[in-house]
């Protein structure tokens, strides 16, 4: 049996938000006005079609102590309460009073577990133990969780009150929860009931291995939409009558066009990947992320910095030298090593600003033609790849009940990709190294997308 969930409480206390987050289901409405759930709608989380869990949002309370006094009216007995509760929305079902109340306790009697849901930001209110009185009737296995909705924080009030009926009470922002976050309260659903527990922990595990899936899946768009960028280039044919300088402005317009497309298409990949395929892009961060590439403020936030672009370059230039040595059977005592460390580095140092090289090519039929690319900044890559994991790093922690653009918590951070360990930028150096050299195999593909999961991975924790 797939485990279902019932999620109610008072009206306007993020219960939408929190099926929104578990389901992964950014289409589902969510607003500031009581009442956005008018019927209770079940909302199946599956993966690769399997059913995992099924949660149900429900309209809020509205005539909570009629209800009450009507059961109190209709048990004599604590054993007879569960009855009860059922033979008041028998009795009630057409009735309009209390339609939410019955849209809201159905679920629960035909054998959905509880999840009450309340805002930890306002004060804690006789008024909701009502609730939790008529919760406590259906006999259901029953979770509590304190929803953080404003800036008030009056939670130790509600975990004592809520202790008194709850067997479980968790803190859960729902708009903010990142993924082990949400494995957490799943956790919590299987200590309710011992005969969820092998369902729970299925579908937490489902979880996980969806999650290294996606960022495989992630990485290996991200490693190709790469390699393309770094090949790019645009020609045009040009005679005696050709202004050269307006047609390189024009290649070099078309160019930047092809990569700005092409990482359209890779945040497109991933958003969809990560069921986000709706999200905007408006705030400073989506700004920043589509920032001239060749704009100093983008390669300073997303790339290397001249010290380590110096490491990266010194060590991708060692590894060309070396071959010297190794031609010549070690006599030049290692000279070659030096010298390609030496040049290596200096490439990096003074070609970090170089945008793309500009070549007038001669035809052999005669006629030239006018080539701008591809780049050849050995920062380029870097900045490439700080780009898209930002994005992907933004898209995979973040929930469906979020509805505002993405964060903007990046913006004051620079030379992203410093923090990768230095083992990871002298194997990525190397095959950046290698596709702008045009000398990139297959296997060096697959190589670069592992080591960009490695990157994706690295930032994750």
């Amino acid at each position: 049996m797939i485990p279902t969930f019932a999620v109610v409480g008072h009206p306007n206390k993020g219960k939408s938000s929190i099926v929104a987050t578990l389901a992964e289901d950014s289409g589902l409405a969510i607003g500031p006005v009581p009442g956005t759930t008018a019927k209770s709608k079940r909302y199946t989380f599956q993966l690769n079609g399997n059913p995992q869990y099924v949660l149900v949002d429900t309209p809020g309370f509205q005539r909570v102590r009629a209800v009450l006094e009507w059961l109190h009216a209709h048990a004599t007995s604590a054993q007879e309460r569960p009855k009860a509760v059922a033979d008041f929305v028998a009795a009630h079902k057409n009735d309009d009073r209390f339609i939410d109340e019955c849209e809201l306790l159905e679920p629960i009697i035909n054998g959905a577990g509880i999840l009450y849901v309340v805002d930890g930001a306002k004060p804690y209110g006789p008024e909701y133990e009502l609730e939790m009185q008529i919760l406590q009737w259906t006999g259901q296995p029953r979770m509590a969780l304190i929803n953080l909705i404003g800036d008030g924080d009056y939670v130790e009030q509600w975990r004592q009150g809520l202790g008194q009926y709850f067997s479980i009470v968790r803190i859960f922002d729902a708009v903010h929860a990142d993924f082990q976050k949400r494995l957490s309260l799943l956790r919590g659903f299987a200590e309710l009931e011992e005969s969820w527990r092998e369902g729970v922990e299925q579908a937490i595990s489902a979880l996980e291995q969806e999650r290294l899936r996606r960022r495989k899946h992630a990485a290996t768009e991200i490693a190709e939409s790469l390699r393309q960028c770094l090949q790019f280039s645009e020609q045009a044919s040009t005679n005696e009558d050709t202004d050269e300088e307006k047609l390189k402005n024009k290649l070099h317009t078309n160019l930047l066009t092809q990569i700005d497309s092409r990482e359209r298409r890779t945040r497109a990949t991933i958003q969809s990947l990560y069921r986000h395929d709706t999200v905007k892009h408006q705030s400073v961060t989506a700004q920043l992320l589509n920032e001239d590439l060749f704009a100093k403020t983008g390669w300073e936030l997303f790339g290397l910095s001249h010290t380590q672009l110096l490491i990266s370059g010194a060590v991708s230039g060692a590894v060309a030298g070396g071959g010297i040595d190794v031609l010549v059977g070690g006599a030049s005592l290692l000279l070659g090593t030096v010298i390609g460390a030496v040049l290596g580095g200096a490439s990096v140092w003074f070609g970090a600003d170089q945008i793309a090289s500009v070549k007038v090519l001669g035809l052999p039929l005669g006629g030239k033609i006018m080539q701008v690319g591809p780049v050849k900044s050995a920062s380029f890559p870097w900045v490439l790849l700080g780009r898209a994991w930002v994005h992907q790093q933004l898209i995979a922690e973040r929930n469906h009940a979020r509805r505002e653009v993405l964060s903007q918590s990046i913006i004051e951070e620079q030379h992203l990709m410093d923090s990768l360990p230095q083992g990871l930028r002298r194997s990525l150096a190397r095959i950046f190294k290698g596709i702008i050299n045009e000398n990139h195999s297959a296997a060096d593909q697959d190589e670069l997308a592992d080591l960009i999961d490695q990157v994706l991975s690295n930032k994750e924790e």
